[in-house]
């Protein structure tokens, strides 16, 4: 690391609380992962729309929120690639690829992601050593960053959300 980016250089934890606005989620538990080359995104439903002359599209789901399925965030991204990885297993899986915008404390910045299911993991999202250039990570601390405000009403608005479709429910005899 030069000396410029050393001083400017922010600490954050091993895990820390992300926003991906550009794809509607405002706040994402991320745990961060030098192992990986590439940030991993949870997703379900995925499916790809390609029309003639034009770019393709990932449509997707996310359950934001770990261990809560019923809260579910819909997205949409530009198809940036396909690629073969492996995960921590050794077990090669192929994905999506799709680029967005990774806010993490105060700093911002394009980040590609591969789409993957990790429901059966405990974080949402995984930060991978490409998007943490900028970063000294102490192993030893949690959300560094903390939770921004607009990551705090995101969250509420969600519960909020889910609260409301639940008491619109009909009773069930």
């Amino acid at each position: 690391m030069n000396e410029d980016l050393k001083k400017s250089a922010t600490i954050i934890g091993w895990r820390e609380w992300v926003g991906l606005p550009d794809l509607g989620l405002f706040a994402i538990k991320a745990k961060v992962d030098t192992g990986a080359k590439t940030s991993s995104l949870h997703a379900f439903d995925i499916r790809v729309e390609k029309k003639e002359g034009k770019k393709p599209y990932v449509y997707f789901k996310v359950h934001p929120v770990q261990s809560d399925l019923s809260l579910v965030v819909s997205c949409k991204a530009l198809l940036v690639d396909q690629r073969i990885v492996s995960d921590s297993g050794g077990h090669k899986e192929e994905r999506y690829v799709i680029r967005a915008w990774l806010q993490l404390g105060t700093h911002k910045k394009r980040v590609d992601l591969t789409l993957s299911n990790r429901e059966s993991m405990k974080y949402r999202m995984l930060i991978g050593r490409s998007a943490l250039k900028q970063f000294y990570i102490d192993p030893s601390q949690s959300y560094l960053t903390g939770k921004s405000t607009r990551q705090k009403k995101f969250l509420r608005e969600l519960k909020l959300n889910l609260l409301d479709k639940v008491s619109k429910k009909p009773l069930q005899s």
